[in-house]
């Protein structure tokens, strides 16, 4: 009887034995020896424990959060090059810039001699409504004063910046005179289309500098306005589009595309092919369509220009696009940060992957565009063919390429004059801007006569004496220019009459006056032309 308990009983014995070890091994845990583990085989992987170790064994005091992005990063970093981890206090900005609009007074500013001016008001908004003028300059933001402090565009942007419907006072500098305003926040857009201008009677322009929730809406609204004034051909720029979100793109090319074709597919290893084709029927399925491309076309700009370039139903002009043909989803993480994962490639109707190389690291990668330039890719027509990629060829018997961004059908090369070394301190110090703001306030009647930016581009002259002005601006601001040749005088007239434009009309303005001088720009006239 008594061989039996001890057979009911041992179990519970050697249960009891493993549990004190347990404990008793747990409370001497700081005296083990060095580079044995801790942690019980829970499952966690060897970068949770030594964080935990760290955490709990370091000599000095550590932020984890800095350490564990900067793990996560480097995990990362050995993925591909678009996959992000980004940090809770940059989620905000990142997902203002795709939703469209973010909430504030809408107001454009910069910081000149440590003074914040308005540069621009946006029509109807909140700044707007209570009468704030470009010119004036922030005294205060509540109780705190502004000028003269040393402010930041990052701490005036906060203080300004706050939910829609709040309420916040500004003191401004008019003149010499002293005005305070109670400004009502509201939803300012972030747009995405820079300008939407007929160049001819038959001849429409659009130009997108990203692809965000608002995009396709913002583009549509300017077809049947263009439409409306008898546009039967269209220049889409998107040059220095780095993309966005590619459902937009999609949307868009449904517009030029007639039928159910097929627009773009994704897959991966993990996600199932998915194909994206047209829906609906398109409001310019027939036009003549020409399409504004260069190095800095990235993602879904690639996406659209791809299906228009594999149904024959765009020409592209320009230089060969950035090569970005992975997909990203973004998946919030518990401490409010974001990881955007890369979880598919795109491909285009043929089935052309235009994701460049990745293989060498991210800093070669990220080097590519200057290697580019320094090996005079952006200058010679032959960097239309890439050397490892593939061939394909369209219904139209036309050549196209995957494994390194869009090729262009016509090539144009970078405008190198345009970036004359003697003017390089007039763009690093954003002496330029500040000439055009200052000239824009003090010549404003004179430049009301103009009703738009089509009269301005005609009937507005930068003379020897404007650039005489310009040249004196600029040693005040501590940039020295010497005797100006006549081709740089050329870049400065044209610079410093779109800045202006920029001024009055905004991205229209700017836009509207450089398209008239633009190689590329003047190219997809020629060919719409013949």
């Amino acid at each position: 009887m008594n061989k039996k308990k001890l057979q009911v009983w041992l179990p519970l014995f050697i249960s009891l034995s493993m549990l004190l070890g347990m404990f008793l091994g747990y409370k001497l845990r700081g005296n083990m020896p060095a580079g044995r583990s801790v942690f019980r085989n829970d499952g966690r992987a060897s970068v949770q424990e030594v964080l935990e170790l760290i955490r709990t064994r370091y000599v000095d005091d550590i932020s984890l959060d800095t350490l564990g992005q900067y793990a996560i990063e480097s995990m990362l970093a050995e993925l591909d090059p678009h996959s992000v981890y980004i940090p809770a206090s940059d989620l905000s900005a990142v997902n203002e810039d795709l939703a469209g609009r973010f909430e504030g007074i809408g107001v454009e500013f910069n910081i000149f001699d440590d003074t914040v001016h308005v540069l621009t008001v946006l029509k109807g908004g909140p700044s707007d409504k209570v009468g704030i003028m470009p010119g004036d300059r922030f005294l205060k933001v509540g109780d705190s004063s502004v000028a003269g402090t040393g402010i930041t565009n990052d701490a005036i942007r906060g203080k300004l910046r706050g939910p829609r419907g709040t309420q916040v006072a500004v003191t401004m500098l008019r003149g010499n005179e002293q005005k305070i305003f109670t400004i009502t926040r509201g939803f300012i857009p972030l747009v995405s289309l820079d300008a939407a201008y007929m160049m001819d009677p038959q001849t429409g322009y659009i130009r997108l500098n990203k692809f965000a929730e608002t995009t396709y809406e913002e583009f549509m609204a300017a077809l049947e306005m263009l439409q409306g004034k008898g546009m039967k051909k269209l220049v889409l720029d998107l040059r220095d589009n780095g993309g966005g979100i590619m459902d937009e793109a999609v949307d868009i090319a449904d517009e030029f595309l007639d039928g159910n074709r097929l627009i773009v597919y994704t897959e991966g290893k993990h996600t199932p092919r998915k194909d994206y084709t047209c829906r609906r029927n398109g409001l310019f399925e027939k036009g003549t369509l020409v399409l504004l491309m260069n190095e800095g076309s990235a993602s879904a700009s690639e996406v659209l220009a791809g299906a228009l370039q594999d149904w024959d139903r765009a020409t592209v002009i320009g230089r060969r696009t950035f090569g970005k043909g992975l997909v990203q989803e973004q998946y919030n993480l518990r401490d409010g940060a974001a990881l955007r994962l890369t979880v598919a490639r795109y491909y285009s109707p043929l089935g052309r992957s235009i994701q460049k190389p990745y293989e060498e690291g991210l800093d070669k990668y990220n080097q590519e565009i200057i290697e580019r330039y320094h090996n005079g890719k952006l200058l010679n027509a032959d960097s239309n063919k890439l050397a490892n990629g593939k061939t394909y060829t369209t219904a139209g018997g036309k050549k196209v390429y995957g494994g390194g961004g869009i090729a262009p059908d016509i090539f144009v090369a970078l405008d190198t004059t345009r970036y004359d070394t003697t003017l390089s301190d007039l763009y690093g110090r954003n002496t330029l801007g500040k000439f055009a703001y200052r000239y824009f306030i003090s010549h404003r009647a004179q430049l009301g006569k103009f009703q738009n930016p089509e009269a301005y581009t005609a009937g507005f002259q930068v003379d020897d004496p404007l650039l005489d002005e310009l040249v004196a601006f600029a040693r005040y601001d501590s940039v020295q220019i010497g005797q100006l040749e006549p081709g740089t005088k050329d870049i400065l007239r044209e610079a410093v009459k779109r800045l202006i434009a920029r001024q009055i009309w905004r991205n229209e303005g700017y836009y509207t006056v450089a398209n008239a001088d633009d190689p590329m720009v003047r190219k997809a006239m020629e060919v719409m032309k013949n």
